[in-house]
């Protein structure tokens, strides 16, 4: 992500209940971690799933309005997205650009791992309450205060470690954001922090003893039934700033949509469980505020409560991955509908680009929650 937005930090109070009541939700699922089978009652008739290759139905076919994606494909064209993908119930309605090109994903890598994490932390090999210091984590001079080393798993999960140091894959400008060592505690701030997502990414490791990218093609991507992602589709940016390296991805489109459909369906994909629901449900609720009308979760973007996320006309109750140049995983439960777009190079697609492309689906699809166009005045 290019764009660093900080907010004021939320009361301990609050911070202590919801750590509890997160504890208490990842115990009770530890028996789910490794995908039992669900029953067939507990399958809607909604829960569809797309098998070797995606299913696919024309706009007309699904009572779409033609007309609107026309206007929304033309829009992609015109704002230079390299892919595009719409698809509800588990249907592609629309697919446009270069959707089996691989790209690399940027900072939508954190919502991959949050996948990782949460099977993890229900298996017990990741420990919510641990902090740096139990988990033998520093970095490169100046070294971390004891203070710092105070910061727990769920303060990196919820970008407030209160670290401030140097990290890798991170922009000038995010550079320059950054706020001075020591000037908040674990904890207490939000600050979309590389240096905390690249830390989890080794907890992660250390935890599995394997690659976030091998874990992931076995626990996610095969599952699931990703078409090209392959392990060697991943790779470390490392240098001299910092220990933790980052983990960018390299997927599809295509691929990227089956990945948020398996949390639009809160970690199931057919009758297993793959990821925690209740994992899920904690990582794509906002507990931060982050700026523009936006919440964070772990490692995942949201709306507010009530109010969705207007700079992207994301209707209540949706969440987003968001990477550098604009790329999106858009999840929009209440209309059982997801929205994928990637780009290869800059310009950027904006929020407000891409809640009008947004925008567009919705009304293509007749959605009750459309709300206002998000380029139009009355939004801003």
């Amino acid at each position: 992500m290019t764009q660093r937005r900080r907010t004021v930090g939320r009361p301990a109070r609050g911070r202590l209940v919801r750590l509890a009541g997160g504890l208490l939700a990842v115990a009770v699922l530890v028996a789910t971690a490794n995908g039992h089978v669900l029953s067939a009652a507990s399958q809607t008739a909604a829960d569809r799933y797309p098998g070797a290759h995606w299913d696919r139905a024309s706009p007309a076919d699904f009572g779409w309005s033609t007309a609107r994606v026309d206007e929304a494909t033309a829009w992609a064209s015109r704002i230079g997205m390299t892919a595009a993908i719409a698809a509800q119930h588990g249907v592609i309605v629309v697919s446009w650009g270069a959707v089996s090109e691989k790209l690399e994903l940027h900072s939508i890598r954190k919502s991959l791992l949050n996948a990782l994490l949460g099977i993890a932390i229900a298996r017990r090999r990741i420990d919510l309450r641990e902090t740096l210091a139990d988990l033998g984590i520093d970095d490169t001079p100046p070294p971390l205060t004891p203070e710092e080393r105070t910061a727990t798993v769920l303060d990196l999960l919820e970008a407030r470690s209160g670290v401030y140091h140097p990290a890798l894959y991170e922009t000038a400008g995010m550079a320059a954001a950054r706020p001075p060592r020591g000037s908040h505690a674990p904890g207490t701030f939000w600050y979309y922090n590389n240096w905390d997502f690249n830390v989890l990414g080794t907890v992660y490791e250390r935890a599995a003893g394997r690659s976030v990218f091998t874990a992931f093609a076995e626990a996610i991507a095969a599952p699931i039934g990703m078409e090209a992602y392959r392990p060697a589709d991943g790779g470390y940016v490392t240098g001299a700033a910092s220990r933790y390296p980052a983990y960018p991805f390299r997927m599809t489109a295509r691929d990227l949509a089956r990945f948020a459909l398996l949390y639009l369906r809160r970690g199931r994909w057919g009758g297993r469980q793959i990821v925690p629901a209740a994992w899920v449900d904690a990582s794509t609720t906002a507990h931060s505020l982050a700026g523009s009308g936006l919440g964070y979760g772990y490692l995942w973007w949201t709306g507010l409560p009530h109010r969705g996320a207007p700079v992207v006309g994301l209707p209540d109750g949706g969440f987003f991955a968001w990477g550098a140049l604009g790329q999106f995983a858009l999840v929009v439960p209440s209309d059982d509908l997801i929205v994928v777009s990637l780009k290869r190079a800059r310009p950027a697609v904006t929020l407000r680009q891409m809640g009008h492309f947004l925008w567009l689906i919705l009304q293509a699809a007749h959605a009750p929650d459309a709300g206002a166009d998000p380029l139009s005045s009355s939004a801003r």
